[in-house]
């Protein structure tokens, strides 16, 4: 009588399993990681040129607020009878200026963090890939 081929892989212990799984698992998570790390590290840097200029242009608001603050002042003590008409006109010119260019470049930062964006979709799109096997794997299974 011949013997039947033996079409199931040989039974391993279950520790053996456990321990692979644990292993794989690992390997699994180590790699998203390095993924996402490395993807962040690529959003921060071009991050780094929109911040500075968010920055600037945050305390060039403040200049202009504080300029633009100090010129009605000026004016109201003119019309109480001091001569600071030329004061407030020129705190009323600078924060003008610093609020044009505070505006722009707030605006810029603001684009180019939008443009380039912040969420990490490499990874994002890796897990979803990983999901999609997943499920198809442990469909397969039943």
């Amino acid at each position: 009588m011949a013997s039947r081929p033996n079409y199931y892989p040989p039974e391993r212990p279950l520790t053996q399993v456990l321990s692979e799984f644990k292993d794989e698992l690992k390997e699994f998570a180590a790699t998203r990681i390095a993924i996402l790390r490395a993807e962040m590290r690529e959003k921060f840097a071009a991050a780094s040129t929109a911040l500075p200029a968010v920055a600037v242009g945050a305390v060039l608001a403040l200049l202009a607020l504080v300029f633009l603050s100090v010129a009605p002042v000026a004016l109201i003590a003119m019309a109480l009878g001091g001569g600071a008409g030329a004061w407030a006109g020129a705190f009323a010119i600078i924060g003008a200026v610093y609020l044009l260019f505070g505006g722009l470049a707030i605006a810029y930062g603001v684009n180019e963090l939008k443009a380039r964006g912040l969420k990490p979709e490499r990874t994002l799109r890796v897990l979803k890939q990983d999901q999609i096997w997943f499920q198809n794997e442990t469909r397969g299974q039943r």
